[in-house]
């Protein structure tokens, strides 16, 4: 039985086991869509780039973006990785990308109209955007607003453990229905898929018993649709018409 003083492992893999992660239905949606003739680009792809190493030796190329500085050139001779930003990536071709995706990245783009822009630009007509990103009306959302951004490296250190030097500014312009929805149609995309997931409290693993009552709030928004706004994440699709002249 688990309880409020349950470890916090057990906990999670009672309440959300691993196979209903957000990010488990990211990787299984862009597997979908591959093909040996896929461009894949991977938006905000950290310096290992863990996500596009796992479609190695799938597509005709991959591509890895992102604002940091990676050590080693990749042993994989098919991935390629730029230090650039989603808005200004100018050694893409027009129309080159068949698919585009991104994990908890649109949250710290300032200029999301160039990125829009860009992303538009790159994708061949028919091409896909998709992406996961924090809800901006989530509680650690609306927390991450509160506290100055000087502080938060420190904060997501201690509590998820992750290097701070991997902790970027959160500024939250793509990060709502209305937002989303803004940018789409003037930048020429169709949304073809929107909604609100939820996954475990990740920012309360270092607490048992806040953590218990995470998961039952969690899990209290996954239960209603009315409150489904108040999830913690967004998984969206954008797609670039097939008509685009």
């Amino acid at each position: 039985m688990v309880t409020p003083l349950s470890p916090v492992q057990e906990q999670k893999e009672y309440y959300f086991p691993q196979s209903t992660h957000p990010y488990r239905l990211l990787r299984e949606v862009v597997g979908e869509h591959l093909s040996d003739d896929t461009a894949l680009l991977d938006i905000g792809c950290g310096r290992k780039a863990p996500v596009l190493r796992e479609f190695a030796g799938q597509g005709r190329s991959l591509i890895g973006v992102d604002l940091v500085d990676f050590p080693n050139k990749d042993k994989h001779t098919d991935i390629l990785l730029y230090n650039a930003s989603v808005a200004s990536m100018p050694f893409l071709d027009d129309e080159s990308i068949d698919i585009a995706y991104s994990r908890s990245v649109m949250e710290h783009v300032e200029d999301v109209e160039g990125a829009y822009q860009e992303l538009y630009r790159v994708l061949k007509p028919g091409g896909q955007y998709i992406f996961l990103t924090p809800n901006k009306w989530d509680y650690v959302a609306i927390g991450a607003r509160l506290i100055p951004n000087r502080f938060h490296p420190r904060l997501v250190r201690l509590t998820s453990g992750r290097a701070e030097e991997d902790v970027f500014p959160t500024i939250y312009r793509s990060n709502t229905h209305k937002d989303i929805s803004r940018l789409a149609a003037a930048n020429g995309f169709q949304i073809t898929r929107f909604e609100y997931l939820t996954q475990y409290p990740a920012y309360l693993t270092f607490n048992r018993p806040l953590f218990w009552l995470g998961c039952h709030y969690e899990r209290l928004l996954g239960r209603f649709e009315s409150l489904s706004g108040l999830r913690g994440w967004i998984f969206c699709i954008l797609k670039k018409p097939e008509n685009h002249q």
